[in-house]
Formats: structure tokens, C-alpha cells, sequence
């Protein structure tokens, strides 16, 4: 059988917030999870008022609370936005708490 992921930009629906879209992404997930999804990923996006993952460690950490064996990570932490010790020492402890479920995917912003 085929390994799938989703990758998911959290947006915010017309009518809701930030919170709303996080819960429903950590609901997606543990839907996902149920049907056999190996992998959820969380996009960074910065500046956009109808997309909620601009913090992507902490909407990482909101959705692997939610779920108990699938994979969750950051499908493009853009370091040239963070101090790349703090994404580690971020990721490191999401690691921590969820053993051998937490994905890091790297990459650099447009100039």
C-alpha cells in the first residue's frame, strides 16, 4: 500500500479565526490518522490573515496532541525567517514529547 500525507495550509474560513482553523487542522489530522494517512504536514506561511500556521512549531505541537501514531511535521520551516538553533531546539522538544513522530522539512524563503 501506497504511503500518504496531507500537507495543510491551516486557513482560516470565512467567519472564524486562527483557533478555529488550528482545531480543524488538529481534527483533519486525527481523521487522516484513522484512515491510514502516514504523514501530516503544516505549511509555513507568514503575513497572511486567512492562513494560521505563520507559528509552525506550535501548530505542530496543537495537532500531534490530537493524534496518537501519525507522523506530524513542518512541510518548510524558512530558516532565512528564524534563528535555525531555536527551529532545532523547537523541533527537538516536539520530538521529545511525541517519540518518533515529528518531520522537519527546511527551506528558504524567496529573497
Amino acid at each position: 500500500m501506497a504511503s500518504l500525507s496531507i500537507l495543510d495550509l491551516v486557513r482560516v474560513n470565512e467567519g472564524s479565526g486562527p483557533r478555529e482553523a488550528l482545531d480543524h487542522a488538529r481534527d483533519a489530522a486525527g481523521r487522516a490518522e484513522k484512515l491510514g494517512y502516514t504523514r501530516y504536514w503544516v505549511a509555513e506561511h507568514h503575513n497572511a490573515p486567512g492562513i494560521a500556521s505563520a507559528a509552525t512549531a506550535l501548530a505542530v505541537a496543537h495537532i500531534a496532541a490530537g493524534t496518537k501514531t501519525i507522523r506530524v511535521g513542518a512541510g518548510g520551516v524558512m530558516l532565512p525567517n528564524h534563528a535555525p538553533y531555536i527551529i532545532a531546539e523547537q523541533f527537538g522538544t516536539l520530538a521529545h514529547l511525541h517519540p518518533g513522530r515529528i518531520d522537519l522539512g527546511l527551506g528558504r524563503a524567496r529573497d
